[in-house]
């Protein structure tokens, strides 16, 4: 697909960005001489608790989990039910503050129209509200009601950077509250489903304890949790940077450029002031916070404060919406710092934002600019998902259209229509912020009075301009008898000025003009004329088609738009979008327990301890590696990175491990032999190169591991095209080894890189390897191509064999750490040597991971041993006349003779004769340890997140070497002088210069 990101089908509305608060609006009205002369109501949601939910709180999931009944498996069908179920309420509007019974739609022209409302029935499957309040039902499927399970509201803290009150000092502890209304404020007072909290600044500077005591008083008794900053704060983070850089930037208006060293300085202090102020609204939350909230944060002012709040409770539900414009990577990287923004908010559990091009741009920074994975569903970081989804905000209609209906607004109606008789009415709402249409209000007023001066007579004027707010009443009424809206904004979240004017006109049906750089252009788009508000042409031509335009025309595009309005509300925006993430923190949950738990670090550590004879396989890139570190940098440093290093922490801890006698050390990586030389040429151990098929102990030659008739015919073919796609990209590079051939796109572009990787295996598969016995491994980055059957997991049997005979191994091997980086494809490495065949993890009530019912063991008997050998034996040079057993009868009795695996001939008949009978591996389950590195889903048994707690772990064995109890022979002291019984016969030495290839 070409975005990586989905839209979610309950598209909720969503709000307009906060600065367009009426407040600050201003008005412009024209009228021009010879002019012409049912709703959906969408109440809360009431949410049961079913058996299923439960059954999943008590695996710690919280009490105000929303799921849907168990045939709802995937998320979209839990979404579909969540949907259906609240068009269903609507019909019964069940509210519990209400408490009356259900109306159908229609019994109340004032409260309902007739478009859309007869979805769910109404075949008499109607309910009444219980008597006393009913806070949630459950829907069941055939239809009835039950209040079993009914528990109460959820709780929603919403944290703004403003409160939704304006607080005047009256004396030392006496305050004045008065409501504001702004975009945020609109939407969010047809939210009534939840148990609302709202967090943010009062707006006013208190300093003194009795006036932030009394004030906090007064606000909570409305509800409100005041966060109070400092002058100083306000200034640097506030007006500083929000206003001076995050604000334009977001709306696509560069940073300034004029002393750019001044402004460097300054831009480092506002960030700091926007880091603290970020941490106190942190300080507040979580005071207030309670097991099973949910926390919505709001806009670019709190980018922080998601980060904050999951450090310091990490099972806290969290979202962020952003109400402004996300810009695309090409302007949001000029940002300085802006790593460290989207890793901030990379931590909340969803992202919203008003339309699909918002989130697709921000996605498409994460994976420029960070680096990260963009997939269908957001942002994947080594496993963890951060959901990205549009929702379109909406407003409460229901306020609208009833105002109507009052008194005063039909009063005020009836004023205007006479003083606008015979003449049609154009308006505009606006703020003079540079984004808007008008950009100074000295501009605004000389147009004005200049138009007005041309045109006006004494009695009238074309333009009446109000540099002030109105009142609610004032401004429906306002709404009602205009006969086109004009909406031209250069670049705007949402504008919800266009939604109010829709909820207004279902008499009038008026022509809405409004510019496709607001984001209301994407859900009105089919009843607004859209306009490009740069062509000036294009925009009065709109105008003239709006003044003129037939009836019928108007009245289809007001249905479509009024239709929008009235079910995209607000109330709906709020509730999807809460369902949104209460699905999301589920399928986060479940995935946790599908994929590895973490490495038990003490008890692998305690295990290698108690062994006798320990294998430690160990892969090498993102496993062993040094991380390079390019902090500000736009991506990772190619030239650093391609030159793999060994971790300099690893040196100490390789010398002490390749010293013990009981301790077999195997790295085994895709890389070339040579690059394996150079990083552990100077340790006691094995290197398997290129996936197991080179094999040598750093004190031998290289020899061969490679199946015999080996087909390499492809190699040639294969180059060309790979070669081909790495001139067409840029940073793009081919790995040519021995077995294989690897095109990585790592440092090139990520989006042209895959459209190039899609393009690269289509190609191949119609052409080159269309009929090769061949395999195509896809990395995240890169497409690798190699024989079949060349693995990781198909290498480790004879990389075993051969290192069991060449050591004389005579002590079964009773521990086996595998830790690596693998691709899917080398994952059967990890699977290999499990005592039982890997099974579905099936998770009971506790959380707990229950033990497999069929154990069996599905790797090559002795036949397959055989088989191998005598494949290997012209190659390598061996001569193998008697095979042991792999498996010990004593661990698994399930096995039969033929299953049995046995390892190679001795020296001599005397060596031999002792280890007839024996066990080269008696590995139990709790001695073996697979781990993966960086790969959250993945065969292993356990993982570990980056190669430095690899690092760490290995330490922490080499720590037994120094720590042994008194009386006991400590591991560091070695059981003869030479380290190993290494072994290679002359024809084992055969060198991989001399390879079939």
């Amino acid at each position: 697909m070409p975005y990586p990101l989905s839209i979610k089908l309950p598209e909720a509305s969503k709000e307009e960005d906060c600065d367009n608060d009426s407040a600050h609006r201003r008005f412009s009205i024209s009228s021009t001489p010879g002019g012409l002369g049912s709703r959906l109501q969408l109440p809360s949601r009431p949410v049961s608790l079913t058996d299923e939910e439960a059954a999943l709180h008590e695996l710690g999931y919280g009490p105000n989990l929303s799921l849907t009944p168990s045939f709802s498996t995937s998320r979209v069908e839990r979404l579909l039910r969540e949907r259906q179920l609240r068009r269903s309420n609507s019909l019964y509007n069940l509210e519990s503050r209400e408490n009356r019974p259900i109306k159908q739609p229609g019994d109340d022209a004032a409260a309902g129209g007739a478009s859309g409302v007869g979805r769910g029935g109404a075949d008499g499957r109607r309910a009444r509200a219980e008597e006393g309040p009913v806070t949630g039902i459950k829907f069941e499927s055939t239809g009835a009601l039950s209040a079993k399970h009914v528990r109460e509201k959820q709780r929603l803290l919403v944290v703004a950077n403003r409160l939704p009150v304006s607080a005047t000092r009256k004396g030392e502890s006496s305050w004045a509250l008065e409501l504001s209304a702004g975009g945020l404020v609109s939407a969010l007072l047809g939210v009534r489903q939840f148990e609302t909290r709202w967090i943010g600044w009062p707006g006013v500077n208190v300093q003194d304890d009795k006036g932030q005591k009394s004030l906090s008083s007064a606000l909570e008794e409305k509800g409100f949790i005041p966060v109070f900053l400092d002058e100083e704060t306000v200034d640097q983070y506030y007006n500083g940077y929000c206003n001076n850089v995050l604000w334009p930037l977001f709306h696509y208006i560069g940073l300034q450029q004029e002393d750019r060293l001044a402004a460097t300085r300054s831009l480092q202090s506002q960030f700091s002031a926007y880091k603290r102020a970020n941490r106190l609204f942190a300080e507040v939350v979580l005071s207030q916070y309670q097991d099973g909230d949910v926390v919505w944060c709001h806009d670019y002012h709190l980018m922080f404060l998601p980060k904050f709040l999951k450090e310091a409770n990490s099972r806290m539900k969290l979202g962020w919406f952003l109400h402004t414009p996300f810009p695309s990577s090409e302007i949001y990287r000029t940002l300085p710092l802006r790593s460290e923004l989207l890793k901030a908010v990379l931590t909340a559990d969803l992202i919203g934002f008003h339309t699909y091009d918002y989130a697709r741009h921000f996605v498409s920074a994460c994976t420029r600019i960070l680096g990260l994975e963009g997939t269908p569903e957001g942002v994947e970081d080594q496993g963890k998902l951060t959901r990205v989804a549009a929702f379109p905000i909406g407003i409460d209609s229901e306020r609208f259209i009833k105002a109507l209906e009052t008194d005063m607004v039909r009063s005020h109606i009836q004023k205007l229509r006479g003083r606008f008789a015979g003449r049609k009415v154009m308006l505009g709402v606006d703020r003079l912020d540079m984004i808007k249409d008008q950009r100074l209000t000295s501009q605004v007023h000389e147009i004005v009075g200049r138009i007005n001066g041309r045109f006006g007579t004494l009695g009238t004027v074309p333009i009446h301009h109000l540099d002030r707010s109105l009142e609610f009443h004032e401004l429906c009424a306002l709404y009602a008898i205009t006969d086109v809206l004009l909406v031209t904004s250069l670049r705007d979240g949402m504008n919800l000025v266009s939604y109010e004017y829709v909820a207004c006109q279902n008499t009038k049906k008026g022509v809405l003009i409004l510019s496709e750089f607001a984001g209301a252009a994407q859900s009105l788009g089919a009843g607004a004329i859209l306009i490009n508000p740069w062509n000036i042409s294009e925009v009065a031509a709109s105008i003239e088609d709006a003044l003129t335009m037939k009836e019928v025309e108007r009245k289809e595009r007001h249905r479509h738009n009024f239709m929008h309005v009235t079910t995209h509300t607000a109330q709906v925006w709020a509730d999807t979008f809460v369902s949104e993430l209460n699905d999301t923190i589920v399928e986060a949950e479940l995935r946790t327990l599908r994929i590895p738990p973490w490495l038990p670090l003490e008890k692998a550590v305690e295990k290698f301890q108690e062994s006798k004879n320990r294998l430690l396989i160990l892969g090498f890139n993102a496993t062993m590696t040094a991380q390079v570190e390019a902090p500000g940098r736009r991506g990772p440093d190619q030239i650093k990175e391609m030159k793999l290093r060994l971790h300099a922490g690893l040196k100490d801890a390789f010398n002490v491990l390749c010293m013990d006698p009981k301790t077999t050390m195997v790295i085994l990586s895709g890389s070339e032999r040579s690059v394996l030389d150079e990083a552990f040429g100077e340790f006691n151990m094995w290197l398997a190169a290129e996936n197991g098929m080179f094999l040598r102990h750093t004190q031998g030659e290289w020899m061969t591991t490679m199946p015999e008739h080996l087909n390499m015919d492809w190699v040639e073919s294969v180059q060309l095209v790979f070669d081909y796609f790495c001139e067409r990209t840029p940073r793009s590079y081919v790995e040519a080894r021995e077995t294989s051939l690897v095109w990585n796109y790592k440092y090139a572009d990520v989006e042209f890189g895959r459209v190039q990787a899609r393009d690269m295996l289509q190609h191949l598969w119609t052409g080159p390897i269309s009929n090769a016995a061949v395999d195509v491994v896809q990395g995240s980055k890169s497409v690798e191509v190699r024989p079949v059957g060349v693995s990781k997991g198909a290498a480790i049997d004879r990389i075993l064999l051969e290192i069991v005979h060449s050591r004389h191994m005579t002590t079964p091997i009773d521990y086996v750490l595998c830790i690596g980086h693998f691709l899917s494809k080398d994952e059967d490495i990890y699977t290999f040597f499990e005592p039982e065949l890997p099974f579905e993890r099936d998770i009971c009530g506790n959380g707990k991971t229950l033990e497999p019912k069929l154990p069996f063991d599905r790797r090559i008997g002795t036949k397959g041993c055989e088989r191998i050998l005598a494949k290997n034996s012209n190659k390598v040079g061996v001569t193998r006349s008697k095979i042991f057993p792999l498996l010990s009868p004593e661990r698994n009795g399930s096995h039969s003779k033929s299953d049995d695996r046995k390892f190679s001939e001795g020296p001599s008949d005397e060596e031999s004769g002792k280890w007839e009978g024996s066990s080269v591996l008696d590995l139990k389950g709790e001695n073996y340890f697979s781990c993966a590195v960086g790969r959250k889903r993945s065969l292993a048994r356990y993982s570990l997140g980056s190669s430095e707690e690899v690092v760490g772990f290995l330490k922490a064995i080499t720590k037994i070497y120094t720590e042994v109890p008194p009386g006991e022979c400590s591991p560091k002291q070695p059981e003869s002088p030479a380290r190993d019984t290494w072994h290679s016969s002359p024809k084992s030495s055969k060198i991989a210069s001399q390879n079939q290839l």
